[in-house]
């Protein structure tokens, strides 16, 4: 009998060549494992370990255990319903905050119980230790296979993957393309929660990186889905629903028109919320709030001159410009700069200078230099008219205690979010995370010379920051105002592309370049020379 040697935690082990890495961690003892990392490749529990060598185990806390269990939540939850409801269809719509939001497709109207049978169904595939069977298939029999089964859009994505073989799973009677690997077996799932909103639609929450091991409570925000829905609504109407649908507008020469139409559509919303803070006569300051790469820039210009086309004088502010001296940055509990918080804002320079604005004073605005880490006074000055209208970005600008003493009938809050209600297909997306990761990718590389593993470094710092710091304020929005662009990651699939690849394969964070990489795979490159010079796309690839 070959034997291989695998070390765990410093303890070293040997086993029989070909002992899969599922019995492999219950031999080292490992509980509630969904992967592990060998030789710093994410490997499925069901891979067959060959050769000597070193591995890790991956859990729901680690960023490649959480996208894991939700590909694999996702899956018990399409065959719950579908063993309960054998004529209902479900779609995964998107990612909203602290969650997954679904919608069954069936001819009933189902109700809160419907939903805790499902809940219940789910339950009891945990408890039964349901295998994840994988199956590697040639392209043309995925193919084949999902077109005879109706899902048409995702046999046309899988024909579109440069790869020769495509791996599957199935899961009870279920055989599905979730484009990401399984856990072993549903008994790592017993951590979620099922939420009804009535019309068909639920969402899934589950324990992420910032939770941990618990499950966040879901705060539903009604403004944000029906932002959403109605931008689905618009998709459909033009006939573009799923990403195999551009796809084959751009095969065909016709994305430019597609971009146009996306292009009026968000600049439609901007309209609307001129109209809205000019019908309130009241209104002195615009805030506009929205998490990192979500395109506060761009839009509060764009904001500014359809109000400058309407007879008024908008003033602009970033709360950017203000942040205090890196030297005095507070940190969080890593030790690290925390950009995300509030008090890494000057709040008495910004509130100083905003209560002279609005005396009627001249003032000069600082302009952070993200490079030295300080403030700098370029010699711009502003100072307000009777027909003048400020206009203030940030992070925090839903949150009262960045200007305490405005009072609320001055101020109209405006909610940034960048959420693409194109779908890959029926059962996959792109999250909003992603989008904007992928977007500050891009950007920081253009604009602040940084490497791709120091942005993704960052990233779980700026997501605990908006968990903390934006999302709470958001019930206050007078006005949501979604910012992605149907057609973009076609678009910036060109410019992270080569970025992603050079994240080198010793590097912490090659797993997560890599999946990217691989999310990207079915999107068809679109020239950035399409993109208008005026587009809020602009902002991130320049």
């Amino acid at each position: 009998m070959e034997t291989i040697k695998i070390t765990l935690n410093e303890e070293t082990k040997e086993f029989e060549k070909g002992t899969n890495f599922y019995q492999i961690t219950k031999e080292f003892n490992q509980k509630d494992i969904i992967a592990v990392l060998m030789e710093n490749e994410v490997t499925s529990l069901d891979t067959k370990a060959i050769k000597d060598g070193d591995i890790k185990c991956i859990r729901i806390t680690d960023l490649a255990g959480y996208k894991i269990y939700q590909a694999a939540l996702k899956f018990m939850f399409l065959v719950a319903v579908k063993e309960l409801y054998p004529k209902s269809e479900v779609n995964f719509l998107h990612s909203v905050p602290k969650g997954i939001l679904s919608e069954i497709d069936t001819e009933e109207n189902l109700t809160s119980e419907d939903i805790s049978r499902v809940k219940g169904y789910m339950a009891r595939m945990v408890e039964e230790k349901l295998r994840f069977v994988k199956y590697n298939l040639e392209v043309k029999d995925a193919y084949n296979y999902l077109k005879e089964k109706g899902l048409e859009e995702k046999a046309s994505n899988i024909q579109s993957l440069p790869n020769e073989i495509v791996t599957m799973y199935r899961l009870k009677n279920e055989l599905n393309y979730f484009y990401n690997i399984m856990p072993y077996d549903t008994s790592v799932l017993s951590r979620f929660e099922l939420v009804f909103l009535g019309r068909n639609r639920v969402v899934l929450v589950c324990p992420n990186v910032v939770s941990g091991t618990s499950i966040p409570e879901y705060v539903h925000y009604e403004n944000i889905v029906s932002n959403f829905m109605s931008t689905k609504l618009w998709l459909k109407r033009l006939g573009v629903t799923y990403l195999s649908q551009m796809n084959e507008l751009v095969s065909v020469g016709k994305i430019k028109e597609f971009i146009e139409s996306n292009e009026i559509y968000f600049q439609s919303d901007i309209r609307d919320a001129c109209d809205k803070v000019i019908s309130m006569r009241d209104v002195r300051i615009v805030l506009i709030a929205g998490p990192s790469s979500s395109g506060k820039t761009t839009t509060t210009k764009r904001l500014g001159a359809y109000l400058r086309s309407r007879g008024f004088d908008p003033v602009c502010l970033s709360t950017d410009d203000f942040f205090v001296d890196r030297e005095d940055t507070p940190k969080n509990e890593m030790g690290e700069y925390d950009y995300e918080c509030l008090q890494a804002i000057d709040l008495d320079l910004f509130n100083k200078t905003l209560q002279k604005l609005l005396k009627g004073k001249k003032v000069e605005l600082p302009e952070y230099d993200f490079v030295s880490g300080k403030k700098k006074y370029n010699g711009r000055t502003v100072e307000l008219k009777e027909n003048s209208m400020i206009l203030i970005e940030g992070l925090h600008c839903l949150n009262d205690d960045l200007i305490p003493y405005i009072e609320d009938k001055y101020k109209f809050k405006i909610y940034l979010s960048p959420f693409i209600p194109l779908n890959i297909d029926r059962h996959n997306y792109i999250s909003t995370l992603d989008l904007r990761l992928l977007r500050r990718i891009v950007r920081d590389n253009n604009t602040r010379g940084k490497e791709v593993s120091e942005t993704i470094h960052e990233w779980q710092v700026v997501r605990s920051g908006e968990e903390k710091y934006i999302f709470p304020y958001v019930y206050q929005a007078d006005m949501i105002i979604n910012t992605a662009l149907a057609y973009e990651l076609g678009v910036i699939k060109v410019y992270v592309t080569p970025l992603l690849h050079s994240v080198s394969i010793s590097s912490p964070y090659y797993n997560e370049a890599k999946r990217l990489i691989q999310s990207l795979q079915v999107f068809f490159p679109i020239p950035g020379e399409y993109v208008p010079k005026d587009s809020i796309l602009r902002e991130f690839i320049g």
